[in-house]
């Protein structure tokens, strides 16, 4: 795993993991990348310092920073927070099945609900040329697991 730096083309800094180099650079040529304040899909990596770690025997404890990696940076931030927190606890997560039910609740299938999940970009799109009304989330959903 690496973590990199990222700001947008509107100077938003933010980080994230990726499993290596190479599934950085093969999500950003796919334009699977965004920025995780505004959305924007003009992500590059942003220079950083090195984390280097002393030898084990000069190592002294280390403490954590004060302010926990989940803390708010922006108000824009604070309502992605908040956004994903009204979605989460208001919809039923149907993770990869929701095209299939965002289509079944269109045609009238299945009784209509909130619902949030995943779709590939082709599915989305054939959503939205069919008239189903989709909106895509400025985040990732949670996964839920048994």
């Amino acid at each position: 795993m690496i973590q990199y730096t990222l700001k947008c083309s509107k100077d938003h800094r933010f980080e994230s993991w990726f499993q290596s180099a190479e599934s950085f650079d093969k999500l950003k040529t796919a334009g699977m990348l965004s920025c995780a304040v505004c959305g924007d899909a003009h992500v590059e990596k942003a220079i950083m310092a090195p984390r280097v770690r002393p030898a084990r025997s000069a190592a002294a404890p280390q403490k954590e920073p004060e302010t926990p990696l989940s803390a708010p940076a922006s108000p824009a931030e604070q309502a992605l927070v908040e956004l994903k927190k009204q979605v989460e606890e208001n919809s039923d997560y149907v993770g990869a099945n929701f095209a299939s039910e965002a289509r079944s609740m269109h045609e009238g299938d299945t009784p209509e609900r909130a619902i949030y999940g995943e779709a590939k970009i082709e599915e989305a799109k054939s959503l939205i040329e069919d008239g189903v009304p989709v909106v895509p989330l400025p985040f990732m959903p949670g996964r839920k697991s048994n």
